[in-house]
């Protein structure tokens, strides 16, 4: 079997070319952490046991303070790693740690209820609830106990996704697309998390609001120290975070006339802060080691 590790490089030539690992502080992002909060150590993933992989070999780091982007085409593997992220299914092979911790070997309902914020594609908000109602559920459902009465802090989170305050009373069936997206932004952030996951956050808005739902992410990150992952199919989103993670399928290649599983085409690609857009965004093959 093949196995690939993750190149992280730098966009910018006139900067240092040597791979780094993520989450390398800078005066631009002093929030970023050498240590990282998550880490996938030699993931594989299979749905049935002796399947065929869709994740083969994955091995990442995921720091604290930077907004990271999985991309990748249909099939690469994208819905099955936020899984594994998100403490929803436990790899064939290998660990995902959480702050140094298997997940596996965790209490897997206190970290989602208490470490990880996971926005979904349908943002799955309770319609016939108001904005606010819907935050100070999750607050609820966390267990946490707060400084701030809940609606105060639900009222703060809704300010931080640019939402008025005439907003809180709204039900959510009212609200267009892309307000539906901040009230799922804050809600995920309610009992503050660690870490932060996005599935396809801005896949139907329009341009304008993307650009603002990432001002968003990138503060969560940058300003507020989180660790941010969202999956996405957007070149443009994928340009806007600190580092890019691509995922390609999984092939079967014929080398010296045997048949072997090819791992997965993956780079990482950490984006200069003083770029916003437009990165080069790419996955290029490594010859692996035959073991």
């Amino acid at each position: 079997m093949t196995t690939n590790d993750i190149n992280s490089t730098h966009t910018n030539d006139n900067t240092d070319n040597t791979p780094k690992q993520g989450g390398i502080e800078t005066p631009d992002n002093p929030k970023a952490h050498s240590e990282p909060v998550l880490e996938l150590k030699d993931v594989s993933y299979a749905y049935t046991k002796g399947g065929k992989h869709v994740l083969d070999h994955i091995s990442h780091r995921f720091a604290a303070g930077k907004a990271y982007a999985i991309t990748g085409p249909s099939g690469a593997g994208k819905t099955t790693m936020l899984s594994l992220i998100s403490g929803l299914a436990n790899p064939t092979q290998g660990q995902v740690l959480y702050q140094g911790q298997d997940l596996a070997k965790l209490d897997r309902y206190r970290f989602r209820s208490h470490d990880i914020g996971v926005i979904f594609q349908s943002f799955n908000l309770l319609p016939a609830l108001s904005a606010a109602e819907n935050i100070m559920l999750s607050m609820d459902a966390s267990g946490k106990r707060f400084d701030a009465p809940k609606r105060q802090r639900a009222l703060e989170l809704l300010a931080q996704v640019h939402l008025p305050e005439e907003y809180a009373n709204e039900r959510v069936l009212h609200l267009s697309g892309g307000e539906q997206q901040r009230v799922a932004i804050a809600r995920a952030f309610s009992y503050d998390p660690q870490i932060l996951v996005a599935d396809e956050p801005t896949g139907n808005l329009d341009l304008a609001t993307q650009a603002d739902i990432m001002d968003i992410f990138r503060s969560l990150a940058h300003d507020q120290g989180r660790c941010v992952i969202i999956v996405t199919h957007s070149p443009d989103v994928a340009s806007d975070c600190d580092e890019v993670f691509a995922l390609a399928p999984l092939r079967r290649a014929s080398q010296r006339g045997t048949a072997q599983r090819g791992s997965a085409q993956r780079k990482s690609v950490q984006r200069q802060p003083t770029q916003r857009r437009h990165d080069t965004v790419s996955a290029v093959p490594r010859t692996g080691q035959q073991s």
